[in-house]
């Protein structure tokens, strides 16, 4: 069976990990997958891009124009939608015609449009699509917060400047997707939460379609537990102190609600004055410089790490990983962390309630709450005795969830079930 992954990038974002975690999990289990990319990062010989031209910038521009131009000229939400009026027909590539089956995962900012999405559909190969947010089955977000007018039909975006209207943007992109998915009879998707599944399931746009839940898989040989001490040397972090994690590609990020960290943090150093000097804060990802004056305890920046073996031991050399994300579907950060024994805290919100087990494996805090942040911070990394059983609890269930070996055997169970039915 040979498998075709895309993606837009190789590696940048959650949605590119996942994906060539994924690649490297079925490889190692009998599936000879590669990864069709736009943006290669690495000389990976199972990961190919597409042909080299400028048009393929031009592209994007392109596609950021049209959405500028309907927020009145407006930088308003311009990396928080995606339209896919533009992208590279790639059924001609060897790669493509190779492949038995098809794998989409985060494919906008001018990769594939809807239109090369139709012809994918239309060459007769199996399709899967792999959602890492909401886009797939709405108008043109990617989280739609609030709205839920995607279970219908979308029209008065709220992403859009003064909200649309009634024939916006969202609306006609909406049409446009429901046009290519009402003839997509060989496509299946999948979600990486419940929570996703859920939010699909209630969309116009995938209603009859079927949908099956997969979690991303991680490589337990490289996230496991390892001596914190070490770990701490590794990246330069003090020896001595209880450490926090917090990190986002790009920290100032609201969707991953930093802001609610500093107040917990706040809130933690009113009530135990002696953590300004025993509890430090690390940063990961780009942008730190911008909000660490705001904490009152220490913040050790590490910037933006991409290397898996430095991720451990970031992972390793922290006692809690804090991600008050306001929306999200089932962060790698989080099973990163679990893996290698790292108790989390997050609110409950998307697919973290279903990683996180309350109180077992760490800490679930009522949604915007950062008092009840601020005391999931507490019960994780105040009781020694009570932390050594978190830690444990955390790594066991990561390997029994997300392991490569578990996850591979659930795609190619459903990638047998798709070319079956192809060939009925």
């Amino acid at each position: 069976m040979r498998v075709l992954i895309l993606n837009t990038s190789e590696h940048t974002g959650g949605a590119a990990i996942a994906a060539n975690r994924l690649m490297e999990a079925l490889n190692k289990n009998g599936v000879k997958a590669k990864m069709l990319v736009r943006d290669k990062q690495s000389q990976h010989i199972l990961v190919s891009s597409l042909p080299a031209s400028p048009l393929l910038k031009l592209k994007f521009v392109w596609e950021r124009f049209v959405i500028w131009s309907a927020n009145r000229f407006k930088k308003h939400n311009l990396f928080q939608v995606d339209i896919a009026n533009v992208g590279t027909d790639i059924t001609h590539m060897p790669e493509f015609k190779e492949a038995d089956i098809i794998h989409l995962h985060w494919i906008n900012q001018g990769f594939l449009s809807l239109a090369n999405i139709r012809r994918i559909v239309q060459s007769g190969k199996p399709v899967i699509w792999t959602m890492h947010d909401m886009w797939p089955f709405t108008g043109i977000c990617h989280y739609s917060g609030d709205c839920e007018a995607y279970q219908s039909h979308c029209h008065h975006c709220p992403m859009l400047l003064n909200g649309g209207g009634r024939k916006d943007l969202s609306e006609r992109i909406f049409r446009k997707k429901a046009n290519v998915l009402s003839k997509a009879h060989s496509i299946r998707f999948v979600a990486c939460s419940e929570w996703l599944k859920g939010l699909a399931e209630s969309s116009k746009l995938l209603e009859n379609i079927p949908i099956c839940t997969i979690p991303n898989a991680i490589n337990t040989s490289v996230f496991r537990p390892t001596d914190k001490t070490e770990a701490r040397k590794r990246h330069n972090l003090p020896t001595d102190k209880k450490l926090l994690l917090f990190g986002s590609q790009k920290i100032t990020d609201k969707r991953k609600g930093v802001k609610y960290l500093v107040e917990a943090c706040q809130i933690l150093n009113r009530q135990h004055p002696e953590i300004s000097t025993q509890w430090g804060i690390v940063m990961a990802g780009s942008q730190s410089e911008q909000i660490q004056e705001l904490f009152p305890i220490p913040v050790y920046s590490v910037g933006y790490l991409n290397d898996e073996p430095s991720m451990a031991a970031l992972y390793n050399a922290i006692d809690v990983y804090v991600t008050p994300s306001l929306q999200d579907n089932l962060p790698n950060t989080i099973v990163e962390a679990m893996c290698c024994g790292t108790p989390c805290v997050g609110f409950h919100v998307g697919g973290i309630p279903e990683m996180i087990d309350h109180q077992e494996n760490g800490y679930v805090a009522r949604y915007r709450d950062a008092h009840d942040l601020a005391q999931g911070i507490s019960f994780v990394i105040d009781n020694t005795e009570q932390y050594q059983n978190l830690s444990k609890n955390a790594a066991r269930k990561a390997a029994n969830t997300y392991c490569e070996s578990n996850v591979a055997m659930k795609y190619i169970h459903l990638y047998n079930q798709t070319t079956k039915k192809e060939k009925a």
